[in-house]
């Protein structure tokens, strides 16, 4: 409510907290004070915005989506795995003749059918 300039009390809009006014020499020291923060806060900015940084943040969360999804993968390899190990061989561990039969019998078949195909192309 009273004046600034000539370094009287100063209130504040609420009208209940009044304080000291501050000197010049005060002032000064604040200035300086922001500044410096003012300074440290655009270093940040421009570390934070920097190329490099941007692209190392880039590539680490590639690095770190090609994790969760090599996991993911490597997690339904082996369930497909068990599952078809399970279909093969029994729980006592001996192969299940009934379906392993025919399935080897389909890959000697393919097999010959790729050793045909391949020769009549060369002729």
């Amino acid at each position: 409510m009273t004046d600034c300039a000539h370094g009287r009390r100063i209130e504040t809009t609420g009208g209940s907290a009044v304080s000291e006014a501050r000197t010049p020499a005060q002032i000064e020291k604040d200035i300086v004070r922001r500044r410096q923060e003012l300074a440290v806060t655009l270093d940040e900015i421009g570390v934070r915005l920097h190329p490099k940084t941007i692209m190392g943040d880039a590539k680490a969360k590639t690095a770190a989506a090609v994790d969760r999804t090599a996991g993911r993968a490597y997690v339904a390899a082996n369930r497909a795995v068990s599952d078809i190990r399970a279909q093969l061989v029994s729980e006592d561990g001996a192969p299940r003749l009934e379906r392993v039969v025919p399935l080897a019998m389909i890959g000697v078949a393919v097999v010959g059918l790729l050793v045909v195909g391949s020769k009549r192309r060369r002729s």
